[in-house]
């Protein structure tokens, strides 16, 4: 008797839905046309697997008097994908969802566009977690209504995975753990939270079967997951696209994380000062990816040692500290993007078998990169600025006895430098013994030569005959300009000798050097400077030009910090400007520090061009120099001022 009611029971549920299938067939336009298949497999044997094996129906849009209006983008009988979900139909896909109890065929399920209350959202995530659903992914969601508790069971669940992804919150104030709560205690395998702007998760609060977490471009911080411990079984954690700052904090939060083997740091705001800080990382933990971050070498003091794959690409790593990093067991390491000079060694990393080293500013690797790393199987050295000279020629060599160990070769390594050579393969290039290596006969035949050279340069650099040369010829330039000016008609709008622009690194030397030897005598020159000249309430731009236009002169303290500050190259625009829509004389070079050409980036063309055309002032290192250079200095600035 139990077993007929049954089957009366399922045979009306199945004529309900085809019922409703046959009405929306009629009420749909020509372009949504519904699809219904009718499974083959249905028999009359009275059990529930009829309900749970009936085939899903296949449309476009249902729009009909039985009130469902979402969108169905897919529909299979293990997966369905669901659009437009809004307080209107909410209730009546919860009542479909029921449906599909565990067991049933439907595994996967995709809602996108979902706008519905809190309430609602808590209720369809409480059906899904009890039905037959192993994944579930919602793609852009709305929270429109007040957020409050809501008591999540979490027993009984075929879910192995969660996807939530751009997760809009609008309710502006809500207590944050009624939300993160639902999250952190989820008795599932895998889970996602991306693009949702969440800036905290809890710690579960028993032991998580957590074995994959994606917090893909949220604002988590620092605070992430520290002193948690129930983490045990995480395997896969990736915080890309995040603002984490502290390198050690991240190892502190991983630390209880016994089961962790990938973490994935990379698009962060990274930094280690190297300061007196142990770092704690998880033991378990074999692959790290810290790319495109603000670490310069003390990373190395920061790192697992047991990791195996290490990616460090896109930071501000200059060098790689001998006698720092003992990672015994790193087999593949990433350096790509970084400010290398020169191939790093491996007696901390014994065992790498993978470098990646391009997009460095490596001129002329060592040969004897592979004799020092014998287990490397593949290097990636390619596009970096290769100086071709006799130097280069043994890396050349290197690659022929390497058999094949170089990847890219050979387009991916060119000469950047002579300029004649530039963009020419490594493998094209090519110098003769002869050009390489000076032979007994050469030495003895270039001798005399040698030794008068050598006397005259000995002479030249002791004297410092091409220093005082050149700075009197420097003075005398600038007298003469000096003289053949007339600036009567700058008088009444010029406040200032001179505009002073540097990096803040050269503060030191501006505020030690520069100011008080041009200002020492009262009244002789005044001097523009951002820290006391700029007006509050502009903008810097605006300070700029006016104190620009203000000066008669412009005075920019080059070096290498010059060249990595955005504001020094807006001023040396605006300066630069002047000089041409003005017809003036204005621009005074002051190179504090040798800039080497690859040095400075593209964007300062303005730059190299002043320094190849333009005659600057050389600070010199000695002190007995000093007293010319500050001549030099006030004899370009030399006018009368209102």
């Amino acid at each position: 008797m139990s077993q007929n009611m049954n089957f009366l029971r399922n045979v009306f549920v199945y004529k309900c839905l085809f019922a409703v299938t046959f009405w929306n067939h009629v009420s749909l336009s020509v372009e949504n046309k519904l699809l219904t298949r009718v499974s083959n497999n249905f028999q009359e044997d009275g059990s529930d697997e009829k309900i749970k094996s009936l085939p899903l129906v296949y449309t476009n849009r249902l729009q009909s008097k039985a009130s469902f209006d979402w969108v169905v983008i897919q529909n299979t009988t293990e997966s369905l994908s669901l659009s437009e979900i809004t307080n209107g139909n909410v209730e009546q896909l919860i009542a479909l969802l029921s449906n599909f109890r565990q067991g049933s065929r439907l595994q996967n399920l995709t809602l996108t566009n979902v706008s519905v209350d809190w309430s609602a959202l808590m209720k369809l995530l409480q059906t899904v977690w009890h039905s037959s659903i192993e994944n579930f992914n919602v793609n852009r969601v709305t929270q429109l209504s007040d957020i409050e508790r809501y008591a999540f069971d979490y027993s009984g669940t075929s879910m192995k995975a969660l996807t939530v992804k751009k997760f809009l919150v609008t309710d502006l104030y809500f207590i944050q753990d009624h939300v993160y709560r639902i999250f952190a205690d989820m008795n599932i395998a895998e889970m996602t939270v991306a693009e949702s702007e969440m800036i905290h998760m809890l710690c579960p609060l028993s032991d998580s079967p957590f074995r994959y977490l994606n917090f893909l471009k949220n604002d988590l911080t620092d605070l992430l997951f520290q002193e948690c411990d129930k983490l045990i079984q995480l395997e896969t954690l990736i915080l890309k696209w995040n603002k984490f700052e502290s390198l050690p904090k991240v190892s502190f939060m991983t630390s209880q994380m016994k089961s962790l083997k990938y973490l994935d740091m990379s698009n962060n705001l990274l930094y280690h000062d190297g300061a007196d800080v142990q770092c704690q990382w998880a033991e378990s933990l074999t692959e790290l990816d810290l790319s495109s971050n603000q670490l310069a070498d003390a990373v190395f003091e920061c790192l697992p040692v047991n990791i195996r794959k290490l990616d460090l690409q896109n930071n501000q790593i200059s060098s790689v500290p001998k006698g720092v990093a003992d990672l015994k067991s790193l087999e593949e390491l990433n350096l790509a993007s970084n400010r290398l000079a020169d191939l790093p060694g491996c007696s901390g990393f014994p065992s790498l078998q993978f470098l990646n080293i391009e997009q460095n500013s490596i001129l002329t690797p060592s040969a004897d990169f592979f004799q020092s790393c014998p287990r490397v199987r593949e290097l990636q050295a390619g596009h970096n600025p290769f100086k071709c000279s006799c130097e280069l020629q043994d890396f050349i060599r290197l690659e022929r006895r390497a058999g094949g160990k170089l990847f890219g070769w050979p387009s991916a390594y060119t000469c950047e430098y002579p300029e004649g050579l530039r963009g020419t393969e490594l493998k094209d290039f090519h110098l003769s013994e002869l050009a390489c290596n000076t032979t007994l006969l050469l030495v003895t035949a270039l001798l005399l030569t040698l030794v008068l050279v050598a006397v005259v340069a000995f002479l030249c650099i002791y004297l410092d005959v091409p220093w005082y040369v050149r700075m009197t010829w420097q003075w005398t330039q600038t007298k003469r300009r000096a003289w053949h000016n007339h600036p009567k008609e700058q008088e009444t709008v010029l406040q200032f000798h001179a505009f002073i622009s540097y990096s803040e690194r050269d503060a030191p030397w501006v505020k030690d050097e520069l100011i008080p030897n041009l200002e020492k005598e009262e009244g002789c020159v005044r001097l523009c400077q951002h820290e006391r000249n700029f007006i509050p309430g502009k903008s810097i731009v605006e300070n700029i030009i006016n104190c620009i236009e203000k000066s008669y002169k412009s005075i920019f303290v080059l070096s290498p910090n010059f060249v990595q500050s955005e504001w020094c190259h807006y001023e040396l625009y605006f300066a630069h400007h002047k000089l041409f829509s003005e017809n003036s004389n204005s621009l005074i070079l002051i190179l504090l520090e040798p800039i080497p050409p690859y040095v400075i980036p593209a964007r300062y063309h303005k730059l190299k061009a002043l320094m190849a055309k333009r005659t600057y002032l050389e600070w010199p290192k000695e002190r007995s120099k000093h007293a010319l250079f500050w001549a030099n200095l006030r004899a370009a600035i030399n006018i009368n001022l209102p």
